[in-house]
């Protein structure tokens, strides 16, 4: 059967070669992913919705808000199973997985990834984790397209198109936004600009949009108009909100990392996963709107249905009161991110971006009820507007996409008469976060660790290579405890290098010999035995450490030195050398196959 198989690939990959240029083919391939990520979208959808419809049944119904409290223990404990007896490996959170894939392995995912997050992700956020359902969504497609650009041999560039095809291709479909679905590829997994990329990108997006109205027609996740024109005067008041919302995007950024960093401390997972699971139904408890992505929470706050949106809860009986309403948001703005670091901390699979969505929601509408409410402006602005456009300035602050979250908003009211207050809030809020937030959530770990892809080309080529095909062995190592004669006869002779580790009897690197050093004594014999090799070596100008040195270190390692040749050791000891023109060639080669 594999023969049969590999025959059959061999043939159509020939007639391939003989009647479709690599372009047309590409093509060909951006409009499969995203029709077939289009309908990735729709099962993890659904499957999401028939879990919460369960759950919400009359079974239940008299019972649902003491449910609230063991729902996500539940659907986390069987996410927890499913990883570890079914799947037997780690599920990562979307997008940061598949932005790892692109920048330090060649853009190749492994298959389990294709249906991995389709299964957990559905019961994580049916359950009431407080994530969302893009994330998964997108590496659900992405690893659909570098597994697809694998069957077909296509090389790493074309592979790395194709997952931005499959993230377009879910965004499209998910949000039915197709401008803003290629936009947030281009943002997100920082892909060229250029015509060659654009196309399929484009391609991608129009196929998946196109498999969502089939299945879901006009239905959309915010079905919102617009009904409040923008005036001009709205203007300083949208430049405080884009302020509010760096502050927020920080808040979100600091209790996101801080919360996981110190939930990771515990190192059983089924203890970490009990007792996140227990802080995150005790959260929804008490804060029911916590449950699940939000949309529903979004659409009430649009339409400012109070009762609806804020749910069941203690103070239900003074909703009338606005700033009851106006504590309560803020609460919800307060406590989502927390409420989704726990989802993630208790081994949950979900994305960040529903949370963002929703925060900035609650953010924009608490921000829009103060102001008509304090009674020291004359002018009543639009709190329905400003719901939408607080959702702009924090995606444009916490994911660093600035442009997706202007035409997101944009395409969602089906109009651009916001589009001038989505610049300002959105400008504002990512000028201001990324002077205390450098890196998006989505790539913070991945900056720490040197692993991440940026539009900066050269970056880009130093992030890709590999240290391990630079090193070279062919130097011959000296023992410490050696003499000037054995250096001679088992070094000078064998060797064709002018340079010489030195180890120890565990191979520890101590420092290096030049023949430079030892050519003025080299051919006098009475020093054989009273030279050692301690009297004549040096200190390494520097040394690279290949476990935790990245490419962008290296090559600054080089610079300062100004060595030609550096020594590599690996906890420590010994293992070869770098030398900067093979270093040269490697990045030259590595710059022809990104920019193919």
């Amino acid at each position: 059967m594999t023969k049969f198989r590999n025959s059959l690939l061999h043939k159509f990959l020939n007639w391939k070669s003989r009647n479709l240029s690599h372009r047309q083919f590409l093509m060909f391939l951006s409009a499969v992913i995203g029709f077939i990520a289009g309908i990735f979208a729709v099962i993890i959808k659904n499957l999401t919705h028939l879990i919460q419809s369960l759950l919400e049944g009359e079974f239940i119904a008299n019972y649902h808000d003491a449910f609230y409290f063991i729902f996500p223990v539940i659907g986390l404990l069987i996410v927890y199973l499913i990883i570890k007896f079914i799947l037997r490996r780690k599920v990562g959170h979307g997008i940061p997985t598949t932005l790892y894939a692109i920048s330090r392995q060649k853009g190749i995912m492994k298959r389990f990834q294709m249906y991995a997050s389709l299964i957990t992700a559905p019961i994580t956020v049916g359950f009431g984790g407080s994530v969302g359902l893009e994330g998964p969504t997108v590496a659900t497609g992405a690893s659909l397209g570098s597994n697809i650009s694998r069957i077909f041999l296509m090389n790493q560039a074309s592979r790395t198109l194709l997952i931005g095809c499959a993230a377009a291709g879910a965004m499209s479909s998910i949000f039915k936004a197709p401008i803003a679905a290629i936009i947030f590829a281009i943002e997100v997994f920082s892909l060229d600009l250029t015509l060659a990329s654009l196309l399929p990108l484009l391609t991608a997006s129009v196929s998946a949009i196109l498999t969502s109205y089939f299945f879901f027609g006009s239905e959309i996740i915010l079905p919102f108009k617009l009904e409040d024109a923008f005036t001009i005067s709205e203007v300083p008041y949208y430049i405080l909100l884009g302020i509010i919302a760096s502050v927020c995007s920080v808040y979100f950024s600091k209790i996101y990392f801080g919360s996981t960093r110190l939930l990771a401390k515990i190192s059983s997972p089924f203890v970490r996963l009990i007792m996140a699971g227990l802080g995150l139904g005790t959260l929804i408890y008490f804060i029911p709107p916590l449950y699940g992505e939000g949309y529903n929470v979004i659409n009430n706050l649009l339409q400012e249905n109070y009762l609806q949106a804020l749910g069941t809860n203690l103070f239900n009986a003074y909703l009338e009161n606005i700033w009851v309403v106006i504590i309560l948001l803020a609460g919800l703005v307060i406590f989502k991110i927390i409420a989704s670091a726990l989802t993630f901390s208790a081994g949950g699979v979900g994305g960040i971006f529903a949370p963002v969505m929703f925060m900035g929601s609650a953010m924009g509408h608490c921000f829009a009820l103060i102001i008509n409410n304090l009674g020291i402006f004359k002018h009543q602005i639009s709190v329905s507007n400003f719901t939408l456009v607080g959702m702009a300035g924090l995606m444009a602050g916490v994911l660093h996409a600035p442009l997706t979250a202007i035409f997101l908003i944009a395409e969602l009211t089906h109009g651009y008469e916001l589009f001038i207050p989505l610049m300002i809030t959105a400008a504002i809020s990512y000028m201001i976060t990324t002077k205390f937030e450098p890196h998006s959530v989505y790539t913070m770990e991945l900056a720490q660790r040197g692993d991440l892809l940026t539009h900066d080309k050269d970056q880009t080529v130093l992030t890709l290579m590999n240290i391990s095909q630079v090193v070279e062995k062919n130097f011959i190592p000296l023992e410490i405890d050696m003499n000037l004669g054995d250096v001679i006869h088992q070094g000078v002779v064998k060797s064709s290098r002018n340079i010489f580790p030195v180890i120890d009897e565990d191979r520890k690197f101590m420092g290096i010999i030049l023949l430079d050093d030892i050519r003025s004594i080299m051919f006098n014999e009475k020093l054989y035995d009273e030279v050692k090799v301690q009297d004549i070596m040096q200190q390494a100008p520097e040394t690279i450490d290949i476990e935790n040195d990245r490419m962008k270190v290296i090559m600054k390692k080089f610079q300062e030195s100004k060595a030609w040749n550096l020594p590599v050791v690996e906890k420590g000891k010994y293992v070869g050398f770098i030398s900067k023109s093979k270093l040269l060639t490697a990045y030259r080669q590595k710059l022809i196959e990104v920019t193919v």
